[in-house]
């Protein structure tokens, strides 16, 4: 163990940590006038980055996630897995707060496992941030696909994303990319307020027969079986789940320990959205909804929503492949001169980062097309051990004295041995069932095939 790993704040230091010198001294990134200086990112800032960071795909899932579950089901998930995110997400700040030389969830990992533990957890922070990276660019090439009714092969159209997503995500500060993050929050809330509003004027869903009798398919409570309520469940965790991805903006911020402040208005703005978009829009559609959502109101507003959302969601794939390239970039650089000066080592080494991570989101994109599955995906392979094992893990390494403590302390104990052991029911279960209904789409032909020009958008 290092000598970093073994420094550890007391509780009360931890709300404290930020601004003594010697957690100062610890932060990966130091404030300096020398090179450049990363840590300008102020407490509102944080919390658009970190709106930013789960708005875009989960909004554009989640009415498909209630027609499984069922309107109430799905509102309860929604609300219930909010919460939980949020309080995992707390358990991993204030384990950051006590440690400030920990710049992403695998350094957390490394005191608690060590090396192995932070290798592993490193993997899976990549590989979870190139799969959302590729529904990123999945969704981008549905866009340009309805914008452009489909006039090229939508493998043309991913390859563009990839281009404008490896290029925006090369710039190397969050602060240049502010006033972006703003535009691109304001863009695709936007553009799924404009979806919402079309889809309460129509009759009937767009996608429903135009005559005649049809089944909206809206009921309170579903029962879909077991895959389904298994990729159901993981598509709506991970609609609030990635603030793994939080941990690197926090090592941004000029005051880390305001965190909470970023945290909590986040929180409540993206929760009350889902809940509001997912449950006007399924109610309007029911069975014919469209996934991504923007699709739901017809050929004319899918055009618009789209035009206005495509910088949204260009925004929303750069910004995970930022993030995803940053832990490499420091992982790679961390403890060296590079790290924050201006030299051809730091370009090379952060632009082979982008590069490299964002070919490999496209290459995903193109072999699982169907931009639900790759968030389910994202959420059982990646994000139940990272958001919900791991910080059951790390409060069980400060708190392992509640289990010779009181009453409450034992049931916090144990409640958080739940959690890691919930967090391991998804992986193995969620998985499983996600790559079930991969394969019954390929055998079905709903996915046409690796590299396929099928119009996933139905603008054609």
């Amino acid at each position: 163990m290092t000598v970093k790993e073994q420094i550890v704040f007391t509780s009360t230091d931890a709300e404290n940590a930020g601004a003594s010198d010697s957690a100062e001294e610890l932060e990966v990134f130091k404030k300096t006038t020398e090179g450049f200086s990363f840590r300008d990112v102020g407490w509102f800032k944080a919390c658009i980055l970190f709106v930013k960071v789960l708005f875009a795909t989960g909004v554009l899932s989640l009415p498909s996630a209630l027609l499984s579950l069922g309107v109430v089901g799905g509102a309860i998930s929604i609300v219930a897995w909010g919460a939980f995110n949020t309080y995992a997400f707390v358990v991993l700040g204030n384990f950051r707060l006590r440690r400030p030389h920990c710049h992403s969830i695998a350094d957390m990992a490394e005191v608690v496992g060590g090396v192995i533990g932070k290798e592993t957890t490193g993997l899976l922070f990549i590989i979870g941030y190139v799969l959302v990276t590729g529904s990123g660019i999945v969704g981008v090439s549905t866009a340009l696909n309805a914008l452009s009714h489909h006039t090229a092969c939508t493998v043309w159209w991913s390859f563009v994303a990839m281009i404008v997503v490896i290029a925006t995500a090369s710039v190397r500060r969050l602060t240049y990319i502010g006033w972006l993050t703003y535009a691109g929050f304001i863009s695709i809330y936007a553009a799924v307020l404009i979806v919402v509003i079309g889809v309460t004027t129509r009759d009937r869903p767009a996608a429903a027969p135009q005559s005649g009798p049809y089944d909206l398919g809206y009921v309170a409570i579903n029962n879909p079986g077991f895959a389904s309520a298994m990729v159901t469940s993981s598509t709506i965790f991970v609609s609030s789940a990635g603030t793994s991805a939080f941990l690197p903006i926090i090592s941004e911020m000029r005051i880390p320990r305001d965190y909470k402040k970023a945290l909590y208005p986040c929180i409540v703005l993206v929760t009350a959205s889902y809940l509001a978009f997912s449950l006007v829009v399924y109610r309007w559609c029911g069975q014919w909804v469209a996934s991504p959502s923007l699709g739901s109101a017809g050929q004319t507003i899918k055009i618009v929503s789209y035009s206005v959302g495509l910088l949204g969601l260009v925004v929303s794939a750069k910004l995970y492949l930022h993030i995803g390239a940053k832990y490499l970039f420091v992982r790679i650089l961390g403890k060296t001169r590079h790290l924050q000066a201006n030299s051809a080592v730091y370009w090379g080494t952060w632009l082979a980062c982008t590069v490299v991570l964002g070919a490999i989101s496209f290459l995903l994109a193109e072999a699982i097309p169907i931009f639900n599955y790759l968030i389910a995906l994202v959420g059982s392979v990646c994000f139940a051990p990272l958001a919900i094992s791991l910080p059951g893990l790390l409060w069980l390494y400060d708190h392992g004295h509640y289990l010779k403590g009181s009453l409450a302390q034992k049931v916090k104990f144990f409640f958080h041995i739940g959690m890691v052991l919930l967090g391991i029911f998804f992986l193995v279960g969620a998985t499983y069932c996600v790559i079930l209904l991969i394969k019954a789409a390929y055998a079905s032909g709903t996915i046409g095939g690796v590299f396929s020009c099928a119009d996933y958008s139905n603008s054609s």
